[in-house]
């Protein structure tokens, strides 16, 4: 009925919160290490949690069964891929889930409403924490930093093997990448290792490139993608777009543009975005990728964009024409530009 939905959610922050435990206590690590099903009680002593808290314990792992976070048989609990992601081993997807319910993250949501009364445009993150913006708290406090670096790498590792794995015939005869916004080297170390014969290159800010993994595999180039972007056969754009205006993205678009001319085979931009309208066959993943979008409006001020608007910055930077893939990759898609 119509009640248990809004009661759903309404409540639906604790699923957030039961899975952040599930990562504090490291609980897929400890059913990991157990070997085979693990009952309730060998589950709690390895923690370790008084024994009066079991039942706690219990409550809490039947809601993360049910949502399929942990599977469970007659002997006890199970891995399932979901909880195989949130292994500190494995894509360590852990670190998502304690970025994005940080303190800094969550803080202010109830006064979301403010935000579309008011005249200014200052985002929801703004208003709460005084005008400062996330980016400033990032850099004020290393410790949530270093935690938002382990997120967007783990998320990026997940993302990218899903890409190589789906798409590997985008990277069909291209001779050199760059990878734009790359961070501290996740997503180009996993193109470069699945095609070595690729002549791939890190291209960020010199600040973020100085943390960066250095390997024979790529190269590393410090610079701004709004003066000069290296030249290429492709230009690869992962999560970059959205943090962006539409002017901006046109401003990046063309810059990008000049590099893949500037190389003999003309080249394409390859980006991996969400499109909030794509046609998907996986409910959860549209309404991720509004929930996303939500998110990018009142954390950063940035958006998801539908079809159209795509379409707008891609014509609007120059590029003849452009292809949409499929969505294989839950929320996200492949988009081909060519100049």
């Amino acid at each position: 009925m119509e009640l248990t939905r809004i009661q759903n959610l309404s409540l639906s922050y604790i699923s957030s919160f039961a899975l952040r435990c599930a990562c504090d206590l490291d609980i897929s690590g400890h059913v990991q290490a157990y070997g085979h099903p693990m009952p309730l009680n060998e589950l709690a002593r390895s923690i370790p949690i008084p024994p009066e808290k079991d039942l706690m314990l219990g409550r809490l792992m039947t809601l993360l069964v049910h949502q399929g976070v942990f599977g469970q048989s007659e002997a006890g609990y199970v891995l399932t891929p979901l909880s195989e992601l949130i292994l500190t081993d494995g894509s360590n997807l852990g670190a998502y889930v304690r970025a994005v319910t940080e303190v800094d993250f969550m803080k202010g949501w109830d006064r979301l409403s403010e935000v579309f009364k008011d005249t200014g445009k200052s985002t929801l993150f703004e208003k709460v924490f005084g005008g400062i913006q996330f980016w400033e708290i990032v850099k004020e406090k290393p410790e949530y930093g270093k935690l938002f670096n382990e997120a967007m790498a783990s998320t990026s590792k997940s993302l990218m093997n899903g890409l190589v794995a789906s798409y590997p015939h985008i990277f069909d005869g291209l001779n050199s990448l760059v990878d734009i916004g790359g961070g501290t080297g996740t997503t180009i170390k996993i193109i470069a290792e699945a095609f070595p014969t690729i002549r791939c290159t890190l291209f960020d800010l010199p600040h973020v490139v100085a943390n960066a993994i250095r390997s024979d595999s790529f190269d590393v180039v410090g610079g701004d993608m709004f003066e000069k972007i290296p030249p290429a056969d492709a230009i690869f754009l992962k999560n970059i777009l959205h943090d962006w205006c539409d002017e901006d993205c046109v401003r990046i678009l063309k810059k990008c543009k000049e590099a893949i001319e500037s190389t003999r085979n003309g080249g394409k931009v390859i980006v991996c975005d969400i499109i909030v309208d794509l046609d998907n066959n996986d409910p959860k993943a549209i309404e991720t990728g509004l929930l996303v979008d939500i998110s990018m409006m009142s954390i950063y001020g940035a958006k998801e964009r539908n079809k159209q608007e795509w379409h707008d910055i891609i014509l609007g930077a120059g590029y003849s024409d452009y292809k949409i893939y499929p969505a294989r990759l839950g929320a996200y898609c492949v988009i081909e530009l060519y100049p």
